[in-house]
């Protein structure tokens, strides 16, 4: 079975949370994807990289749902996760890919 790399669980977690949370109109639900990816994501980063680096990711992660929030009164909602998503996952290539 291939490995999926934390870089893409983590742009996915971002994205599908939004996803989840715009189409089910259940807020907590698409969190609950965000949550989960994330934490799934740190268990990756932790293992390809060490603790420091998974605590630098996953606080880059969720500051990057934060601040997905504001951008999206400036660029519009699809435009911003997307962005915030390939931020976070070009952030943990070049922290993991040493280790990849």
């Amino acid at each position: 079975m291939a490995k999926v790399s934390a870089a893409a669980i983590a742009a996915g977690g971002l994205v599908g949370g939004y996803a989840t949370a715009r189409w089910t109109k259940k807020r907590p639900l698409g969190g609950v994807a965000l949550a989960a990816a994330g934490a799934v994501a740190a268990r990756e980063w932790k293992q390809a990289a060490g603790t420091k680096a998974a605590v630098g990711l996953t606080a880059a992660y969720v500051a990057a749902f934060a601040g997905s929030h504001p951008l999206a009164k400036k660029v519009g909602a699809w435009p911003s996760v997307f962005a915030v998503a390939g931020g976070v996952a070009v952030a943990s290539w070049a922290v993991t890919r040493k280790n990849a």
